[in-house]
């Protein structure tokens, strides 16, 4: 029944990690990790919400794939579990931009 089971990448365990992984992560500049851990941290690091954790590539890939415009139109007019603004009222479409690739990449 392998057909049946859970891919590992989609395991209890693996989102764990990358929960505890993604709890450890931090933009490098400071404006955009003083907006990050005020509205993004806390659906996109503890794996508690069904947000792509942060630094989880591969469930950010097909995300990306929609286009850096298409997720800058979601994050600020809401879509599925997102609020409008992701709680950021005052970020504008680059901030938008820049915490989308930070959580995409962990980079």
């Amino acid at each position: 029944m392998a057909g049946c089971s859970e891919s590992p990448e989609n395991s209890p365990e693996n989102r764990l990690a990358l929960a505890q992984q993604a709890l450890t992560l931090t933009p490098t500049d400071p404006e955009i990790a003083e907006i990050y851990q005020r509205t993004c941290r806390s659906c996109h690091s503890t794996g508690a919400s069904a947000a792509p954790l942060t630094g989880d590539i591969a469930s950010w890939e097909p995300r990306l794939d929609k286009g850096m415009d298409v997720l800058v139109e979601h994050a600020i007019n809401g879509f599925q579990g997102m609020p409008p603004l992701g709680l950021c009222f005052e970020c504008s479409p680059d901030q938008f931009e820049q915490l989308i690739a930070f959580m995409a990449t962990a980079e």
